[in-house]
């Protein structure tokens, strides 16, 4: 049976990423391996520190900034969070000054926000209602 151990977001400056996603968003650390001028740098949710880990993938490849970019201009989230209050969490977030590009939007029985994580990504919140 195959299950998902690791996915990435690609940051274009994986200090600044660290730092946002472990100091604002609440993850931990998880990996940090120097690797020449990056690192294998990952993180994991502090509700499941054995669980899947988040890589901060540099940004290396040409085509990563196009796709970014592109995805970012277009309003599309990189990708999303599950959490279990989305309003509560951007309430939380906003206070400590997060920007988001969508405030608390409720979809039939989902709702999400989407934030700007700092380093060229769009990343939404959801949560499911009742």
């Amino acid at each position: 049976m195959l299950r998902i151990n690791l996915t990435s977001v690609v940051v274009d400056d994986q200090q600044r990423a660290f730092d946002f996603y472990t100091g604002v968003l609440g993850f931990l650390p998880k990996e940090d391996v120097p690797m020449g001028e990056h690192r294998w740098l990952t993180v994991v949710s502090a509700a499941d520190p054995d669980g899947i880990q988040l890589l901060l993938e540099p940004e290396g490849h040409p085509a990563a900034t196009t796709y970014k970019a592109a995805l970012v201009e277009d309003g599309i989230p990189f990708t999303s969070f599950a959490v279990d209050d989305a309003r509560a969490e951007y309430e939380r977030l906003s206070a400590a000054g997060v920007r988001f590009t969508q405030e608390p939007a409720t979809m039939g029985p989902v709702t999400t926000a989407v934030l700007d994580d700092t380093c060229g990504n769009l990343i939404q919140i959801a949560s499911m209602d009742g």
